[in-house]
């Protein structure tokens, strides 16, 4: 059985949110996914995309995906590759692509001089801690995760939402503004307090 890695393109979108949505039912959340094609077209696959993708074809038919973006750590003064999603369907596990995926993940994060590549994964979710146990992984088990969403995000950012959503325009809409000379909030904030 061939398995082929390789980067995702903008036709395989309906491809990577079927995949987005079959990683959520596994994960006990099947109704947590709200993003959408657009979505993810738009933020993956335009001038200054927020994430990158690898499909895994195996004899011709997509069996999984592996979703990424960078970050940066400042003790290191390095880049680092954050793995957001690492998926493979039902029928195709136990071949060699979650491995695959993980492989080539781990090469971009090499070439590109990234210091880290990091990941979450479900405290329940045995199968995957034993998988990434036998590939060398290191858990953190001292690291508590933070996230913060809508209202709270909105408040916190000193914006009223009177119950829409926080978020007016896409960010690329806004880098965009900027890019045809608008000034960018994003990457000189006035430091007064929230506008």
């Amino acid at each position: 059985m061939a398995i082929t890695i390789r980067p995702a393109t903008a036709e395989d979108v309906p491809q990577i949110l079927l995949f987005v949505q079959a990683l959520a039912t596994y994960e006990r959340e099947p109704d947590a996914v709200t993003a959408t094609e657009a979505d993810l077209l738009r933020d993956g696959f335009g001038p200054n995309p927020f994430y990158f993708c690898l499909i895994a074809d195996t004899n011709g038919h997509p069996a999984g995906f592996a979703l990424y973006f960078f970050n940066y750590s400042t003790w290191l003064g390095r880049p680092g590759l954050y793995l957001e999603d690492l998926f493979v369907l039902p029928e195709y596990r136990g071949l060699g692509i979650g491995k695959a995926l993980l492989q080539r993940v781990a090469a971009i994060a090499v070439e590109r001089g990234c210091q880290r590549l990091q990941w979450e994964v479900l405290d329940w979710n045995t199968p995957a801690i034993d998988f990434y146990q036998a590939m060398g992984a290191e858990f953190m088990d001292t690291w508590r995760n933070v996230r913060m969403t809508g209202e709270a995000l909105a408040k916190l950012a000193g914006v009223e939402t009177h119950g829409a959503p926080p978020y007016p325009r896409p960010f690329a809409e806004r880098v965009g503004d900027h890019a045809a000379g608008a000034s960018n909030p994003f990457m000189a904030p006035k430091l007064d307090g929230p506008q």
